[in-house]
């Protein structure tokens, strides 16, 4: 049985937390075995639920990491997880081989650190073209080669997400909405405006909003009901919007947000930026826009057209399981490169 070790531990805020579980399942059922070694600590909920999957927590300093049973002459994987960097040159003394999955568009100080101090981990996983196009240029001034990356997409379990589109009647407001983290590079300066262009009755709801936000933003207006982080979960949250109207304030790699609402059924209007380009068929899983027109104009499309807006629902649903998060092809990929 294929033995890897994993850096870190899941999360319920955060693209990269809440991956790092849909991840680990999509292992499970390759039947590997896992161990975790977590970074900062290991909630005892999440503990609880890894274990269902068979799988086990080592709880290590990493000064100690050779106390680690069966981690010397393993394969070591982090997914974005900043602390990383710092252990993996004690990972090689080990003789571990390290596959590193970032999830942003930039290096880390930690990793540029790690470049310069040893060399670059022996394997990364993109999760799309553009980021690939972006990190291997920054990448290569630390010997990189391409052939030491790959593009393998963000795993997601659609089950764990009903899919439960949300109906509009041409009487009532029409529910607009996002979840991010509350972080400000995560939204537009204008995501009011944006919103209120739209030529219909609108009234929006954000998840992951807080007083760094709002300084970018403005405050919310009267129409918007904004939560901080972790209030709802995604699968409660998303049944009450009937698009999502997504204006980042940065390029997007592969925006879980984007998967989530695919697999609820809430058609996706956003931007014709990153890793969207590569997650929606516009005008048949979701709406790509160029300026905030565009973004009012397919957000009130959806709103005046309730077949339209459930057929696009449909179609991602569909798009999601059969090709981007379908678990055969991601298993196949994992196996290929742990192999």
């Amino acid at each position: 049985m294929t033995m890897i070790f994993v850096f870190g531990y899941p999360g319920n805020v955060g693209g990269a937390n809440t991956e790092f579980w849909h991840t680990v399942k999509l292992w499970r059922r390759m039947a590997l075995a896992v161990t975790l070694i977590p970074t900062w600590r290991a909630s005892p909920d999440w503990r609880r639920r890894l274990n269902t999957l068979g799988c086990r927590t080592v709880e290590c300093p990493p000064e100690r990491l050779e106390t680690v049973p069966g981690l010397a002459g393993r394969t070591a994987v982090a997914l974005c997880n900043e602390a990383f960097p710092a252990v993996a040159g004690r990972l090689r003394d080990l003789g571990c081989r390290t596959v590193w999955v970032g999830c942003m568009n930039w290096l880390f100080p930690a990793e540029r650190l790690h470049y310069r101090r040893h060399r670059p981990f022996d394997h990364y996983v993109f999760q799309t073209h553009y980021q690939r196009r972006q990190l291997e240029p920054q990448l290569a001034r630390f010997a990189y080669r391409p052939e030491q990356g790959r593009v393998i997409r963000g795993a997601l379990d659609a089950n764990e997400i009903p899919f439960r589109p949300l109906p509009h009647r041409a009487d009532e407001r029409f529910t607009v909405g996002r979840i991010s983290r509350a972080a400000p590079e995560k939204f537009s300066p204008r995501t009011w405006a944006i919103y209120r262009r739209t030529p219909y009755p609108i009234r929006a709801r954000v998840l992951g909003f807080g007083p760094a936000v709002a300084a970018r933003t403005g405050a919310p207006p009267p129409w918007a009901e904004c939560l901080p982080e972790g209030a709802q979960s995604a699968a409660e949250f998303l049944p009450t919007l009937h698009a999502m109207v997504f204006a980042g304030g940065t390029a997007e790699n592969w925006p879980r947000a984007g998967l989530e609402a695919m697999a609820a059924g809430v058609p996706l209007v956003v931007d014709r930026r990153g890793g969207w380009c590569e997650m929606i068929r516009h005008g048949q899983t979701g709406f790509l826009c160029d300026t905030e027109d565009d973004f009012a104009f397919h957000t009130t499309q959806l709103a005046r057209d309730e077949p339209l807006r459930r057929r696009v629902a449909y179609q991602a649903r569909r798009e999601l399981e059969e090709h981007l998060a379908e678990p055969a092809r991601l298993s196949a990929e994992w196996r290929e490169l742990l192999e």
